[in-house]
Formats: C-alpha cells, sequence, structure tokens
C-alpha cells in the first residue's frame, strides 16, 4: 500500500475539484453555464459553487479527493498521491498525450485556429444539424486547425485525454488524413449521457454525426444511446478466422462493459457489407448484432442528403 503522511493528505483536502481539473486535467472540462461546469466523462456530474454532484449516480463532495475516490474509484492513497503529484498543464487541443499501447508515441494535435468558422460551414453543407456541430465544438471532438483549416476530429479515452485524431479537409482536395501518434482504439465517438447498453458503429465521424442529425431533427434524444466511428474502414483478412475485430470497437467495449446490443451502419459497398459481416460471426455470440446499412445511398451522409432534400421538397 501507498504511504502518505498528514502533510499530504491535508493538502489534499483542501483542494477543490474545479480548481483540480483547472490544473492538471482542462480538457474534461465542460463549460454548462457562467458559473457551473459538468465533465466531458460524466455530463451529469456538475461543480458549482465548490461542490460537485454526479446526479445519475446519486453521489457528490466537495473536494477533488471525494471525485477521485468515489468517481475515479481510487484508493484513498492514490488519490492522494494523485493530486500531490501530477504537474499542472494548459488547455490546449496541442497538448501532448502518450499512448497507453506501451509505446512512446505522442499524440501531435494541429494547432487551432481562432474560429471553428469554415469547419461549421463545410459540415453543414454535408447536412450536419447545426446542433450536433456545436455540441462536438463545445466538448472538444471537433475544431478547425490553424494550417489548412481543416476539420479535426478527435478521439478520448475514458479519462478525457485526447488519444487520436482524423483529419479531413474542408476544401475540394477532399484530405484524409490522421494527426501522428494518433491510437486507433480511441477513434472519435459520443457516449451515451446516461447508462446505455445500445452501441452503434459508423465507419466515419461524418457517418456518426450524419446518423445523430435526424434523429435531432426528428425531437429524439441522440445521446440515449452510444456512437462510435472506426479509424477508417475495417479490412478484415481473406481468411475470416485469422481477422480480428476492430481495435476501436474492441477498446469500446471494454470501456462500456454494458453494452450488449451492437447497431451497424457500415457502408453499402463491398468492403462495407464483408465488414459487417466479419464483426457479427466474429461478435454474435456475445451481443445482439443488427445490420442496418443505409437504405439509399452509399453510406450514412449519402442517405441524410438525400434525406434532407427530399424533405426540402415536400416542405414546398
Amino acid at each position: 500500500m501507498s504511504y502518505v503522511s498528514k502533510e499530504q493528505i491535508e493538502r489534499a483536502k483542501q483542494l477543490d475539484l474545479l480548481t483540480y481539473l483547472q490544473c492538471f486535467e482542462p480538457y474534461e472540462l465542460v463549460r454548462c453555464s457562467r458559473n457551473a461546469y459538468s465533465t466531458r466523462t460524466h455530463d451529469s456530474l456538475k461543480i458549482s459553487n465548490g461542490k460537485w454532484f454526479w446526479w445519475s449516480r446519486g453521489i457528490g463532495g466537495r473536494s477533488a479527493l471525494d471525485y477521485l475516490i468515489k468517481v475515479r474509484g481510487m484508493s484513498f492513497p492514490d488519490a492522494v498521491l494523485q493530486i500531490g503529484g501530477n504537474p499542472p498543464v494548459h488547455m490546449a487541443p496541442t497538448t501532448p498525450a502518450i499512448q497507453q499501447d506501451g509505446s512512446n508515441t505522442r499524440l501531435e494535435l494541429p494547432e487551432p485556429y481562432e474560429t471553428s468558422n469554415r469547419v461549421v460551414a463545410y459540415l453543414s453543407k454535408r447536412g450536419i444539424s447545426r446542433d450536433v456541430i456545436d455540441f462536438c465544438l463545445k466538448t472538444g471532438r471537433l475544431y478547425e486547425s490553424r494550417r489548412y483549416h481543416n476539420v479535426v476530429f478527435v478521439g478520448f479515452d475514458q479519462h478525457g485525454t485526447p488519444r487520436y485524431a482524423a483529419i479531413r479537409g474542408t476544401t475540394s482536395t477532399r484530405y484524409m488524413g490522421e494527426a501522428t501518434g494518433s491510437d486507433k482504439r480511441y477513434s472519435f465517438a459520443i457516449p451515451a449521457m446516461e447508462y446505455s447498453t445500445e452501441l452503434h458503429l459508423f465507419e466515419s465521424a461524418i457517418d456518426l454525426l450524419s446518423y445523430c442529425t435526424p434523429e435531432h431533427l426528428a425531437g429524439r434524444d441522440w445521446r440515449q444511446t452510444h456512437n462510435l466511428s472506426l479509424a477508417g474502414i475495417y479490412r478484415p483478412k481473406a481468411v475470416e478466422a485469422q481477422s480480428i475485430p476492430p481495435a476501436a470497437l474492441v477498446q469500446y467495449l471494454r470501456s462500456f462493459p454494458q453494452v450488449n446490443q451492437l447497431i451497424l451502419h457500415l457502408d453499402n459497398d463491398e468492403p462495407g457489407r464483408l465488414a459487417a459481416t466479419t464483426i457479427h460471426h466474429q461478435l454474435s455470440s456475445v451481443l445482439s448484432i443488427y445490420d442496418k446499412p443505409p437504405k439509399n445511398g452509399k453510406d450514412v451522409n449519402e442517405e441524410l442528403m438525400g434525406f434532407l432534400r427530399q424533405n426540402k421538397y415536400r416542405s414546398r
């Protein structure tokens, strides 16, 4: 067991959660109002007036020490050492993060631009709802790079640390790439706001947002289920027995073990259909899997664009 002194304990008890997160984990903070915050990992955990309360679990406290023990599940000594041994960091999308796959590769996120106007315009042109876009901007999942003004889709681990970034061009060049040091296990995702057993799987971040858009437009709560995009097209091996499920999917199921339903929204082409069949064969013994490819168009975004055109025509 780790040893902590009385002095270390007293110092740890004095630190409130807001100050702790601002100093050590600024990427975890999401501003809800002028004097209130939530955390990126737990939307129902609210921080205000020197206190915090996790509404979905009915627990709360005052200090960062309470939070690390009750929410993060740390032991008392480890929580004290976590507070006392943490070096302060400064909030910036370029903050490097060491991958947890045993390598020393650091994620190098592109420097952000002052605004995200071009990103908003690009995604709006792709049919994505402004409310969905704003949610991603607010939670740090999306921003515009200073150089080239690309769209940057950020993936986080369970602690709210950036681990992956997909980069997409906003011009006719259709540039597609990944930030240096990206860990494909932590692809772009929007976890359920509360407890959910349902996970929707997509090939790309834009497809994911394209699925959320009609859900939002129909007045449904699109944050009720888990949504995960893969880091590129999943290509099974020629011999199915040698194939393994996508790394991002495996990691997500580890992070959210309550998930027991998987809904596939992979592309309506040969690679997408092969990937869906392979995933079904690999995981159907442990998950209820439903294959729901786009009914119209090659992918979910094409289906969304068609849906919007049709409804625009009907509204005239």
